[in-house]
């Protein structure tokens, strides 16, 4: 992970230590780092940066890449950092027991990922689902409290 990237997420990260995973939160997300802002901006050319450099969503197959790309840290309020980069598929099934955050970066025009185009979606604590990218490629950056998630074999 280079320190531009780092200090991107940070800056969300600081921002929302301590905060409930809510649609509030969601919202909030939403009006303080829009997808058509230069945070948004600035973020999806670094992971695109990371992907060529080979650093960020270096596993998997062709339409499913992703990879850790930062563990939970002081640093990072707590939050660890996850990129996957899917292309209409649905990945495996999970668990979040302490929410997780999404940011939704289509690289497609249209592309969806669980229905939400380009922006933030918030999963509260002790939800599940299997993340599915419609309508061509997003990559999805996700913030896991203490990096906890729970992959399940669950339909």
């Amino acid at each position: 992970m280079n320190d531009r990237f780092q200090s991107l997420i940070a800056e969300v990260t600081t921002a929302i230590a301590g905060r409930p995973l809510d649609g509030a939160l969601e919202g909030w997300l939403n009006r303080q780092f829009p997808a058509d802002g230069p945070w948004f901006s600035s973020t999806v050319q670094a992971c695109r940066d990371g992907i060529a450099e080979g650093w960020m969503c270096a596993r998997g197959e062709p339409s499913l890449r992703w990879g850790r790309v930062a563990k939970p840290s002081e640093a990072l309020a707590g939050f660890s950092i996850d990129v996957v980069d899917m292309n209409d598929i649905a990945g495996p099934h999970h668990a979040h027991p302490q929410g997780e955050i999404d940011l939704v970066m289509p690289l497609t025009p249209g592309a969806t990922f669980d229905g939400q185009g380009a922006g933030w979606k918030v999963y509260g604590p002790g939800t599940a689902h299997r993340p599915t990218v419609r309508q061509g490629r997003a990559l999805v950056l996700y913030l896991l409290p203490q990096g906890s998630i729970e992959f399940s074999q669950a339909a």
